[in-house]
């Protein structure tokens, strides 16, 4: 499976039928068969990785309340250094833009570069103080196809702690990092990224397949 064969499955409008087939392929084998192995991502999904190349990267990303939450540092509020094109498998997923101003007089966050290495993440703060305030909210379901450039600060909320997932297609844009807002005296710190173990991994996918074909998903 390569970036651009997913990125004509969403062209092509089979995206539920290949969700099912992957979904399955990782819940059958777990990451010993299938080469998946999920995260738990610190803005609350589990992350199951299918792609990786280079600058390019496909997840699945499921909200779930049957997985325990890894629990975030800073906020939800955070913009990505990569082009995002973002699939509703199921469920809902509220999309908040964030009108984020630069200040140093009446600051609300502290804005901290987040930098990802094999052992986790390290949270850095900058000398960057800003204002922010939620700002225009999207809402999007099962079917519905979203892009958010890299650099839009923005969180994703799943409304009334719903069950839901995408496919999120990640396109990475030199010179641009991934950042967060939080408090404004949080020091420079490390997240450890905890990976599901091969069990976990599988009753994820199994969970989303079986909502996936359950699920009444109009278009793709």
């Amino acid at each position: 499976m390569r970036y651009g064969d997913v990125l004509d499955v969403l062209a092509g409008g089979g995206v539920r039928e290949w969700a099912l087939g992957v979904l399955g392929e990782i819940a059958e084998g777990g990451s010993g068969g299938s080469g998946v192995r999920g995260v738990r991502h610190p803005l609350g999904f589990l992350c199951l990785p299918l792609v990786r190349e280079g600058d390019l990267g496909v997840c699945v990303h499921v909200w779930t309340a049957a997985a325990r939450r890894a629990r975030s540092t800073t906020s939800q509020v955070h913009c990505h250094s990569w082009d995002l094109v973002s699939h509703v498998l199921y469920g809902q997923v509220r999309n908040v833009h964030a009108v984020v101003t630069d200040t140093t007089r009446s600051p609300t966050h502290r804005v901290f570069e987040v930098v990802s290495t094999p052992s986790g993440d390290l949270v850095r703060p900058t000398p960057r103080t800003v204002a922010y305030a939620p700002g225009r909210a999207e809402l999007f379901g099962a079917g519905d196809t979203y892009t958010l450039v890299a650099g839009a600060f923005h969180s994703s909320v799943i409304p009334e702690d719903g069950e839901a997932a995408t496919v999120a297609l990640g396109h990475g844009r030199p010179g641009l990092g991934d950042l967060s807002l939080g408090p404004l005296a949080t020091p420079l710190h490390h997240v450890r990224r905890e990976r599901l173990d091969d069990a976990e991994t599988a009753r994820a996918a199994e969970l989303a397949r079986r909502s996936l074909w359950t699920s009444n998903t109009p278009g793709g």
